[in-house]
């Protein structure tokens, strides 16, 4: 599944040279949002998938998010310096509000019927990924960000929208969490070979 990219007519050179003497320049010269989505989405796709967990949820929420940023992507030019750090932003955002919406419990009167079985995710046995996916989503959002794309706290914290403060001690308490989970699961691997 691929995300969804909002039609958007090209730019002509002629409004591309004002926005230029204004000084609305993307860095790379994206400021087409077409050209910007080609370029971002192999990145933000990731990012969404280390959020998420799933290719599929991270293709969901990419969609989402570029279907609301397209429609303002002017005003997103002109308001921010750094329009990738503020989709991430935005992905994180939103993330974070549908596990909110979704974590709460939902009784039923019935069992619903059992489902088939859906292909076996290559990286569901993996320790590490277990542990990243099992933090809260504020700290996994940090430790993507830190580790996988390689921000510095700076940008985690400009594009998170905390301070740097924030990163640093959610980033401590993730690192803490995954070396109990990953020295617990090693334990629990020498006992069961034994």
């Amino acid at each position: 599944m691929t995300a969804f990219v909002p039609a958007i007519g090209r730019d002509s050179g002629r409004a591309a040279t004002r926005r230029h003497e204004r000084g609305l320049v993307v860095p790379g010269d994206l400021t087409d949002f077409g050209e910007f989505v080609e370029a971002s989405l192999p990145g933000l796709l990731r990012y969404g998938h280390a959020l998420t967990g799933n290719p599929h949820d991270a293709a969901d929420l990419v969609q989402t998010v570029l279907e609301k940023i397209g429609s303002r992507w002017t005003h997103i030019l002109r308001k921010t310096g750094d329009p990738l750090a503020y989709i991430r932003r935005s992905m994180a955002n939103a993330h974070i509000s549908k596990w909110r919406r979704t974590r709460r419990e939902s009784l039923v009167a019935e069992l619903p019927e059992p489902r088939m079985v859906a292909p076996v995710d290559p990286f569901e046995h993996e320790p590490l990924w277990q542990a990243l996916r099992d933090l809260p989503p504020r700290q996994r959002a940090v430790i993507v960000l830190r580790y996988y794309e390689g921000l510095s706290e700076a940008e985690i914290a400009a594009s998170l929208g905390v301070s740097q403060g924030t990163v640093k001690s959610q980033a401590s308490k993730a690192i803490a969490s995954l070396r109990g989970k990953l020295r617990g699961s090693d334990e629990n691997e020498g006992r069961e070979a034994v």
